[in-house]
């Protein structure tokens, strides 16, 4: 590869092996966990969007679904990152990938408490303190989000040196969103957590299609 090439994203040996399987990972990685979290949302017995994160899905007897969709997602946007780190310059963008992919590990080995009447058969009072999971998974899908919400700057700011605009808006677009939305969620508005979950999906789903669209080009 030429110091030239090296400099562009998108830009990479085709003889890599893998790359396209590891780019492969990061496009399935948003659209599976969403997916898998909005069809329980849908059939949960008692969960309400409006009402609870997505995240409380990880409690109750069927808890480990969600469990496991966060740690598959966070595997895959790992693997992810690995492919990134072939095909786009510089260190950042697969180095936040990694960590967005980590913290969808931690956010998952560490659930939320149960409450406010989900699972079903739980008090329908808010615990007024965190359980130190619960306390670690917030921390964890913060850390997530700020990867996450970094990882698209960084690629809209590569997408404008090459004039790609269109997907450039889109990538400041969804990071602006997650940043949005998580002021909107800690601000208590409105179903707080339906907005969350549009604005965290959307990102997700940004950054698959955007290695969808690199993946296209190895």
């Amino acid at each position: 590869m030429t110091a030239t090439a090296a400099n562009r994203i998108g830009t990479v040996d085709k003889t890599s092996n893998g790359t396209r399987t590891l780019l492969g990972a990061l496009v399935l990685s948003g659209p599976l966990w969403a997916a898998v979290s909005l069809v329980q949302a849908a059939t949960r017995d008692g969960f309400d969007l409006t009402r609870f994160p997505l995240s409380m899905l990880a409690t109750g007897s069927l808890g480990w679904i969600q469990i496991t969709n966060f740690l598959v997602a966070g595997l895959l946007a790992i693997a992810g990152a690995r492919g990134l780190a072939r095909i786009v310059p510089g260190r950042w963008v697969p180095r936040l990938a990694t960590t967005y992919g980590v913290g969808y590990i931690f956010a998952g080995v560490f659930t939320m408490d149960p409450g406010g009447g989900f699972p079903v058969g739980t008090p329908t009072d808010t615990p007024a303190t965190f359980s130190w999971h619960a306390g670690l998974h917030l921390l964890a899908g913060t850390v997530a989000f700020i990867a996450l919400t970094a990882v698209l700057i960084v690629l809209g700011r590569q997408f404008v040196r090459r004039g790609e605009r269109g997907w450039a808006a889109a990538s400041f677009a969804a990071a602006a969103g997650v940043v949005v939305v998580d002021i909107a969620s800690m601000a208590g508005v409105g179903a707080s957590s339906l907005v969350l979950a549009v604005g965290i999906i959307s990102a997700m789903l940004c950054l698959s299609a955007i290695a969808a669209k690199l993946r296209s080009g190895v």
